[in-house]
């Protein structure tokens, strides 16, 4: 079948060996292993080209070829993963609030993430969120600091809906807010369409990017590339001056072949 998920491929492309047991060492280690080989990207938005978030085709772009993703398709790749090796998985959507005040009211459901139980403890999980990727899991439990190696993070609660929130230099920040209605494939559809498509939407005019290592977190945004430690602490930061030095970024750092000419993505950046 086209849309018949290959784990051994899927594991090869995210170079993980571990065992394969619905355990949360197994969950954590599988998605330290993603956010690490599958960068955050949303190239084809910024192109004006379709994504398409059915299997098959995350698959053939993910997984068949040296590209990234950003959260649609991140996570409907990872829960096809986690459902093959016996996890049990229910998507979930969010309205994202990274750039939001908190007097500003809720955006639509542009967000995927999902919830994943483990011996009977329900776990936030999310290998999309460009602007703050989580490597490890994070209960759902509100209140408590829950550190991963690269992040801490903080489930509470607003307006009647549960919330994430990161540890950032400057303080909290929130992320996002969700409930935890189960989501269909139609929902994704819509909502993808809608992040890909609307000018409000920074994936539609911003090149972003972002990987994350065991011990650095990798960012690009337009022409500034930034290296963080934990919690979002800048270790470095510089300007890209050419086409060709964002080309070797894209290359050698995040590990993506675009689709178009460097020099393409660079005319659709600003300083």
């Amino acid at each position: 079948m086209a849309d018949e998920f290959r784990l051994e491929s899927y594991l090869a492309r995210i170079a993980y060996r571990g065992p394969l047991a619905p355990d949360l060492p197994t969950l954590a280690a599988l998605q330290a292993a993603h956010v690490d080989a599958l960068p955050f990207e949303a190239l084809d938005p910024l192109m004006g080209r379709p994504v398409h978030v059915d299997l098959a085709s995350v698959q053939q772009k993910l997984v068949g070829s040296r590209r990234g993703g950003y959260c649609f398709e991140q996570n409907v790749l990872f829960q096809a993963a986690l459902e093959a090796i016996g996890f049990k998985v229910t998507g979930l959507t969010g309205r994202v609030r990274w750039r939001s005040a908190p007097t500003d009211p809720l955006g639509p459901r542009q967000h995927m993430m999902l919830l994943v139980e483990v011996d009977g403890q329900p776990h936030l999980v999310d290998v999309g969120f460009g602007i703050c990727m989580m490597d490890g899991p994070v209960r759902l439990e509100a209140g408590p600091e829950q550190p991963t190696p690269m992040g801490t993070f903080r489930i509470g609660t607003w307006n009647g809906l549960h919330t994430i929130s990161a540890k950032q230099p400057t303080g909290w920040r929130m992320m996002y807010a969700f409930d935890l209605a189960p989501q269909i494939h139609a929902d994704y559809v819509l909502g993808s369409w809608y992040t890909s498509t609307n000018a409000n939407v920074p994936a539609t005019h911003t090149l972003m990017m972002e990987r994350v290592e065991p011990t650095v977190r990798h960012k690009l945004v337009s022409r500034r590339y930034q290296r963080q430690a934990r919690d979002g602490e800048v270790i470095e930061e510089r300007t890209i001056e050419s086409a060709a030095e964002l080309g070797r970024i894209i290359d050698d750092v995040f590990r993506v072949t675009p689709p178009i000419p460097a020099v393409a993505l660079w005319d659709r950046t600003t300083g």
